[in-house]
Order: structure tokens, then sequence, then C-alpha cells
């Protein structure tokens, strides 16, 4: 009944306008795994690394009881390095350094012990990498949850509708939905891509929340508000890790789990960007986790 995460593990510099820092640990699957490790106790990730990211830094994992087992260490190798600037609205970022290092030919090998997975995460990585992570597990999970990013709509639209055809959930944000759709509406936008092969859709909205579509039904959660925002790298991964950590903890997935699934989602997302990197989610409490989970059901609840 493990969950599999499939991502980046990376090293990243950011500068915002509460700070700067050199390079601390990043990368989709980072953020995801930390996430679900909150949720549910069997998570496993894929990924690879160079040696340059130390036995240190692959103990905030184990400290966390995830498997490791599937990330690759290239010995004489650096690992995967980005380096971005915010601007002042939080909302918008300059790149400043992209280094692929090992990512750039990261052929995803699945370990035995990870072959009978019930949960895959196929975190942001290119889709032919996606693709081939799902091709060899030798049983299809129950749930595939994808996530995905413009650069690959712009480089690799075909091989990116292929995988879409393969999976359960897509997460993408408000922008990415327009631009895969050709639709401004986002319902309209939701249908075409709902169409191309994912049964639900999560559209992430950043300060304004997210969409779930699916079952012809649509969620709207809203986000919390913050009175500051420190540093949104990673916010994303940790929504979709704390989404399929969910599921996987309660082990049905239909609409009604999936909103539940997106609260837990959009609360430790919220925990994400109150500090540097993965810094504040890899040292929640269970009783931190549950009381900013009831302060999202208190956003929407009202008496008629």
């Amino acid at each position: 009944m493990s969950l599999i995460i499939l991502g980046s593990v990376a090293f990243d510099a950011l500068e915002t306008p509460f700070g700067k820092t050199d390079k601390i640990v990043g990368g989709a699957a980072s953020y995801a795994a930390l996430a679900a490790s909150y949720l549910y106790d069997d998570v496993k990730i894929i990924s690879v690394v160079g040696e340059d990211f130390g036995q240190g830094n692959l103990e905030k994992f184990t400290d966390k009881h995830i498997d490791i087992s599937g990330i690759q260490i290239k010995a004489g190798e650096k690992s995967f390095f980005w380096s971005g600037k915010y601007h002042n609205d939080m909302n918008t970022r300059d790149t400043l350094v992209t280094e692929l290092n090992v990512l750039g030919d990261f052929d995803p090998i699945i370990p035995s012990s990870y072959q009978m997975a019930e949960y895959i995460l196929l975190g942001n990585l290119s889709p032919q990498v996606q693709l081939t992570a799902l091709e060899r597990l030798t049983r299809r999970p129950k749930l595939v949850v994808m996530d995905t990013m413009n650069f690959w709509m712009n480089i690799a639209l075909d091989d990116l509708k292929k995988v879409l055809r393969q999976v359960d959930v897509l997460t993408i944000n408000d922008e990415e939905a327009r631009q895969l759709s050709g639709q401004y509406s986002l319902v309209k936008a939701a249908e075409l891509i709902l169409n191309m092969g994912p049964k639900y859709l999560i559209i992430k909205k950043g300060e304004h929340g997210a969409l779930l579509f699916g079952e012809n039904s649509i969620f709207a959660a809203p986000a919390l508000p913050l009175a500051e925002v420190f540093d949104p790298t990673g916010a994303g991964d940790t929504f979709a890790g704390g989404f399929i950590g969910y599921l996987a903890n309660k082990g049905f997935i239909n609409f009604e789990s999936m909103k539940a699934a997106v609260i837990y989602g959009s609360a430790l997302a919220s925990f994400c960007v109150e500090k540097f990197g993965t810094e504040r989610i890899e040292s929640l409490s269970a009783q931190e986790i549950h009381e900013r989970v009831q302060t999202f059901s208190t956003l929407t609840s009202f008496i008629i």
C-alpha cells in the first residue's frame, strides 16, 4: 500500500523580500514527500542526486521514515540546482540559474520493493520521464496523480498528452490550465482538460485557493489569508504531497474524499510558505496540522 513520489531532489538558492539563502534542499519530490509523510507512513521517493547532496541532507527524508531506496546517487556528479529571486508581490520571480546536472539524463529506476505501490505522484519532470516510470511499474497503481508546468506544454506537448491519458488526477495552476486548454474560462478549460484523460483536475490559484473538478462537480477551496508569505517556493509540490498523502491514508477515492484532500494539501502548503525552503515542513506536529485544517474549515463555514 505504498506511495511513490517521483520528482526532483535538488538544491535551491532563493532571494525574497525577506532575505536570501545559499544552497538549501529543494526539488518537487522533497517538498511532496515531506508533506505526504505527515499523513501516510509508507512514502517512497524516486529521484536522482549528485555526490554533492550529502548524507546529512538525505537524512531529512529518512528521519521522517521516507524510503530513499529509489534515489540514485551519481558519484562525481552534481545535483540539480536552481536559483531564483522573487519580486515584492511574491507572485512573480526571475530564474537566475538553472543547472540540470544529474537531472539532465535522469532514467527513473524502480526498486523491486516499490513495485506494488498503490499510489504514485508524478512530480514536475519531463513527460517522457513520467511515462517511463509508469510503464516500469508491473501493476498500475490505484491512483495516479500528475503535476506539470507550462515549460513542458511549450516543448513536449505531444508527450504530455500521452501521459495525461494515463493519469487519474492532474494538478496545474490557472495560467497552465488556460494554456493547455486554449480557454480563458477555467470551467471551460477544465471540461476540455478532463476530456484529455484525467478523471479529476485541480487548478491551483495561489493566494486565491484551488478548484477541484470531477464527477460533474466543482469544489472551491480557499487559501489561508497569511500576514506574511516568506517563501512560496515548493508550495504547489507540498500541496500535491499533502493531497495524495491524505487519500492514501483514507484508502478510498471519490469526489468527497478529494475535497478533504484538497483542504489538507492547502493546509500543508500554508505552512511551507512560512520559512525558506523545506525548513517549516520538516518540523510540523500533528497538532499544528489539525489546528490548521480546522482553521481552513472555519473560512467557509456559515449558516443561512
